[in-house]
C-alpha cells in the first residue's frame, strides 16, 4: 500500500518540486562558479601589477576612460592608488584568489548537489551580508545594492532549500520505518 502511494499522484508533485528546487540550487552554483573565473582573472590582473607603479598604471587607465583630471572622484582614486605598494598588493591579490577558491568550492559542491554545500553556501554568503549592508551604508552604489540583493536573495532561497530538503529527509526516514514495521 506504501509503494502504491508513493509513485501516486503526491510523489509526483514533490519529484515535481524537487526538481524545480534543483534547478535553482544548480544555477546558484554556475553562479559561484562564473564568480570564482572572474575573480581568478581579477586576481591575476592584481598579481601582474605587483611589481609596477599602480600609481601610473591607474592614470593611465584614469585618461583612456576620459575622466576628468580635475574631479574629486578622479583625486579620490589616486590618492588610494598612491597608498598601495608591491607588499599590498600581493596581499590584495592573494586574498582574491583565495575568495576564488571559496566561489569553486561553493560552486562544485552545488553543481553536484552536495548537502555540504548548501550549508557551506548558506553560512558563507550570509556572513558576508553584515559587511556588504554597512559597505551600502557607507557609500552607496547601485552595483553594490544590486550585488547584495542577489545575496540576499541566494540566502533566503538556500534556507528555503535547506529546510525544504531536511523535511523531505524526515519523511524519507519515516517512510523506511513504517516499511520496516510491516
Amino acid at each position: 500500500m506504501m509503494e502504491v502511494r508513493e509513485f501516486g499522484l503526491a510523489g509526483h508533485h514533490s519529484q515535481e518540486k524537487r526538481s524545480r528546487l534543483d534547478r535553482g540550487i544548480i544555477l546558484i552554483g554556475f553562479f559561484k562558479l562564473l564568480k570564482g573565473v572572474l575573480f581568478v582573472l581579477l586576481g591575476i590582473g592584481a598579481f601582474r601589477l605587483i611589481h609596477r607603479d599602480i600609481l601610473d598604471v591607474v592614470t593611465g587607465w584614469l585618461i583612456n576612460m576620459h575622466f576628468d583630471p580635475e574631479s574629486r572622484f578622479v583625486n579620490l582614486v589616486l590618492d588610494k592608488a598612491a597608498l598601495i605598494d608591491a607588499h599590498r598588493m600581493r596581499q590584495i591579490s592573494i586574498a582574491i584568489f583565495c575568495y576564488a577558491g571559496l566561489d569553486f568550492i561553493e560552486g562544485t559542491g552545488l553543481v553536484l548537489e552536495k548537502t555540504w554545500a548548501e550549508y557551506l553556501t548558506l553560512i558563507l554568503t550570509a556572513s558576508f551580508l553584515p559587511w556588504e549592508l554597512f559597505e551600502i551604508l557607507r557609500h552607496p552604489t547601485w552595483t553594490k545594492a544590486a550585488l547584495t540583493l542577489i545575496n540576499v536573495l541566494v540566502v533566503i532561497y538556500l534556507v528555503f532549500y535547506v529546510q525544504w530538503r531536511i523535511r523531505q529527509r524526515h519523511k524519507k526516514g519515516a517512510k523506511v520505518v513504517l516499511k520496516g514495521e510491516h
